[in-house]
């Protein structure tokens, strides 16, 4: 097939009027095409499905088979059009594509929507928050718009986001971590020289739920991180530095294993839940480490594994900032609790609610060898 080169545009629209679609969705009518017909089975139920006649999509298709030069659809007579080997294989690719770059492609949909913001109305309130990949905060970020709230919201690793915090880069900053009761394990080793009592305030916001990503009906049976490297599943990790990358260690090193235990885990590493989701249905790996919302969103089965803490988190002296006030505001109210329960696997917990770092981390409580915890630091660079 002849190279073709990708161009990319954006527009502007009302705030009321998101045509059906988020704002950092990213449309071509090809891919919609093949979506629709995979989908529905058949040209017919496709073009019905799109509000479009049989005549306008098959049209479309030959028009596109004519610019790639390869075949869209296999005819067989008396049987259903359905979709070429080379479609299925650029569907996938465009959607395992597509998960990997939302997170970058919303970034700056955030960043181009608060320089217009800025430019019409000067007074709106703005609130830079960094945070580990999360499937809710967007829905937070949405709910927040319309009270004259801007949150400018840029995914990031925990410990990076907890760094961005450090230096000044953002007001706020998310991270996750599963029940912990003492030091003896990564995320205290790791999290805690970032995290100081009396400098830094926690703000309750919610929990959801993670654990194995797998293809439907679990064909390997795997159940927990030591079935995984039984098995020899091939395990597609987070990057370094986020938390997802730290749990998964930490529930390996629970069963006594060392993170180089698993197959592929070092050479295929994703930046955000969705990307994880969009590797293992696409076939590239057998396993992931992710929410239950990710896997659902790619028709994936899920094995919960852990229910972990997802905390926001600020300087003491931001609290009493509008910006911080109108964010707590927003997650004791009636609409987050109803916009998480959409998502399977989360839930609200104590949300806009100040809180002890000690006591919301009772693993804060026990120091931590100097040399161990270079030893993590190192290890999440």
């Amino acid at each position: 097939m002849k190279a073709r080169s990708v161009h990319l545009q954006y527009s502007f629209r009302a705030a009321d009027d998101q045509g059906g679609q988020r704002g950092a969705d990213v449309h071509n009518p090809l891919f919609e095409l093949l979506s629709a017909i995979a989908e529905h089975g058949s040209i017919q139920h496709a073009a019905k499905a799109m509000g479009a006649s049989y005549r306008h999509v098959w049209g479309a298709c030959k028009q596109w088979e004519s610019q790639l030069g390869e075949p869209l659809l296999h005819w067989v007579q008396g049987q259903p059009a359905r979709l070429t080997p080379f479609a299925q294989r650029l569907l996938w690719a465009e959607k395992r594509a597509r998960s990997r770059l939302v997170p970058h492609i919303e970034a700056l949909r955030a960043e181009l929507e608060r320089v217009l913001v800025d430019a019409l109305d000067g007074s709106q309130q703005v609130l830079s928050v960094h945070a580990s990949h999360d499937l809710a905060l967007p829905l937070l970020r949405d709910l927040a718009s319309p009270l004259g709230l801007h949150v400018d919201l840029r995914f990031a690793g925990s410990m990076d986001a907890l760094r961005a915090l450090a230096e000044g880069r953002c007001m706020v900053a998310g991270f996750h971590v599963p029940p912990l009761v003492d030091n003896r394990n990564l995320f205290a080793r790791g999290l805690k020289p970032l995290l100081k009592p009396g400098q830094h305030k926690l703000i309750g916001c919610m929990q959801r739920s993670q654990g194995l990503m797998v293809a439907r009906g679990n064909p390997l049976s795997l159940l927990d991180m030591a079935d995984v490297v039984a098995r020899g599943a091939r395990f597609i990790h987070r990057q370094q530095g986020s938390g997802t990358r730290l749990l998964a260690e930490h529930l390996l090193a629970q069963q006594g294993l060392a993170p180089a235990a698993v197959q592929g885990g070092a050479a295929h590493a994703e930046t955000s839940h969705l990307a994880v989701a969009a590797a293992v249905a696409a076939g590239v790996g057998d396993v992931a480490l992710g929410i239950e919302a990710a896997a659902r969103s790619f028709d994936l089965d899920f094995v919960p594994l852990v229910s972990e803490e997802y905390h926001l988190v600020c300087l003491a002296a931001a609290l009493d900032q509008p910006p911080v006030q109108a964010l707590r505001q927003l997650l004791q109210d009636a609409p987050w609790a109803q916009a998480l329960a959409t998502l399977p696997g989360y839930r609200v917990n104590r949300p806009g609610e100040v809180l002890s770092l000690t006591k919301a981390l009772p693993w804060w409580q026990f120091r931590t060898p100097k040399a161990a915890v270079a030893d993590v630091i190192e290890t999440c660079r």
